[in-house]
């Protein structure tokens, strides 16, 4: 399933039912009062957050939501039918906007959380809500309010403690896939990933006899410029914006005058430009690729220039599983998991 995490939708909750005129007509009861019943009120849009849904893939190719009407009310003080409402489930971490305002809506953060988008119609009163000392026999009632109709947009921001921050090729699905049972492709090309991948990592603690779990968000990788919509940044900054903790990872390249240290302050300036309040998230930065001898002969350099910096540089080799420990026990401490 495609990973989609933007959408718009109209919604329209249904109407209510239109009040009725109607007189009772009963055997020995010539001149029997109104028996109009109510409509029925009209059914709701509501949004239910569900944590097993990860996309919102289901909303492209469907235009629009619409809960039924409310029945009409009928003879012998018989009120109509309520409408039925519509119960939509949408991935955790979905805010809707009004598409037309930009006003936002909700924000549903909490498994199973309910938000009604679209509110049905109130139904019409029967005559028999109009009888009057003058008037003792109405031939009037209300018609149904309509339901609420809206366009809505949807964004999908995901929901991880960590996020996982890095250039293009640096390791990060690889990384993850170390970790966790996350499964992201893994090519030696830029953009491998396309879609934000999460995996949960279990840390045994041989002291607590117990372990430590936390949910890591592999983020497509960022280029310079992706605050003004290079590369893919764009499109995913915005989950780093639901993380607790930044796991930046950076490595030794082959393009002449780059350095670990400019990827990584190039990054932080582009979290910068996108949100300035990214840059107060706890961080932890790991140098990838050390099964590489070119890699562990730079990396007592790097190191002293991180240091300058007061960062701790780490370093690690996913593939061969050395050095994740150090880089994933320093994340749960800035968790305080």
């Amino acid at each position: 399933m495609r990973f989609i995490d933007e959408c718009e939708i109209r919604v329209e909750a249904g109407n209510g039912g239109n009040g009725a005129v109607a007189f009772r007509r009963e055997k020995y009861v010539p001149l029997g009062g109104p028996a109009g019943g109510d409509g029925g009120r009209g059914g709701d849009i509501a949004f239910i957050a569900d944590t097993g849904r990860s996309t919102l893939y289901d909303f492209v190719h469907q235009r629009s939501l619409r809960a039924d009407n409310g029945g009409n009310g009928e003879r012998k003080d018989c009120y109509g039918r309520a409408g039925k409402d519509l119960e939509v489930r949408v991935p955790v971490g979905t805010i809707v906007f009004d598409a037309e305002t930009n006003e936002r809506i909700c924000e549903l953060v909490t498994p199973h959380e309910r938000v009604v988008v679209a509110r049905g119609g109130k139904g019409g009163r029967g005559n028999k809500h109009f009888a009057t000392p003058v008037d003792r026999a109405p031939r009037k009632a209300e018609r149904g309010e309509p339901g609420e109709q809206r366009s809505l947009r949807l964004e999908l921001k995901v929901m991880a403690d960590v996020g996982l921050l890095g250039f293009p090729n640096v390791g990060k699905s690889t990384f993850i896939s170390a970790v966790s049972r996350a499964r992201p492709k893994v090519a030696d090309y830029p953009f491998t990933t396309l879609e934000p991948h999460l995996g949960v990592v279990e840390l045994g603690d041989p002291h607590r006899g117990a372990s430590r779990h936390f949910v890591l968000a592999d983020i497509p990788g960022l280029i310079e410029g992706a605050s003004e919509g290079h590369g893919l940044g764009l499109r995913f900054l915005r989950h780093v914006e639901r993380t607790r903790v930044l796991l930046h990872l950076v490595s030794l390249s082959d393009e002449p005058g780059r350095t670990p240290l400019d990827d990584y302050r190039i990054i932080r300036g582009e979290l910068k430009a996108f949100k300035p309040e990214l840059l107060r998230f706890p961080e932890v930065v790991a140098l990838t690729k050390a099964d590489l001898p070119e890699v562990r002969e730079a990396y007592p350099a790097l190191r002293d220039e991180f240091a300058k910096l007061d960062i701790d540089l780490h370093l690690v080799s996913a593939p061969a599983h050395d050095g994740l420990r150090p880089v994933l026990q320093a994340v749960a401490e800035k968790l305080g998991v």
